[in-house]
């Protein structure tokens, strides 16, 4: 089974619902299923943000999945978009957004899966 590994609170936006374009600077052709795992270390700079979204926050586990439907090159279009669904999930970052995997059908995990992360999208047997 496919994985990707994010910090919290990314992770637990994407499989409450949140959040339905993860950003990276690469691209994928993979579509399917993927786990979500909530890395080790955490975002700190974005937790008071969503305080008022009531999230339970993962660490160095499996906390659901979602199906990756599509990855779009990110353009104004795109970030007006999105900015117009949840300012707040999708305000402006410092990273390199070239691209946006488009996700559906998120499911939390009422047990959380404790295991190791790794970059990119990773396998999980």
């Amino acid at each position: 089974m496919k994985a990707i590994t994010l910090k919290e609170p990314w992770a637990s936006l994407i499989v409450n619902g949140y959040k339905t374009y993860e950003f990276r600077s690469w691209k994928t052709s993979y579509r399917g299923k993927i786990l979500i795992h909530a890395a080790k270390g955490v975002d700190k700079n974005n937790i008071d943000r969503f305080k008022s979204y009531n999230l339970n926050y993962g660490n160095s586990c499996i906390i659901g999945e979602i199906y990756i439907v599509d990855c779009v090159k990110v353009d104004e279009k795109l970030r007006k978009k999105l900015l117009k669904i949840d300012g707040n999930v999708y305000q402006e970052s410092g990273f390199n957004e070239t691209y946006a995997f488009v996700l559906e059908n998120c499911k939390k995990y009422d047990k959380y899966i404790p295991c190791k992360g790794h970059l990119n999208i990773w396998n999980y047997d």
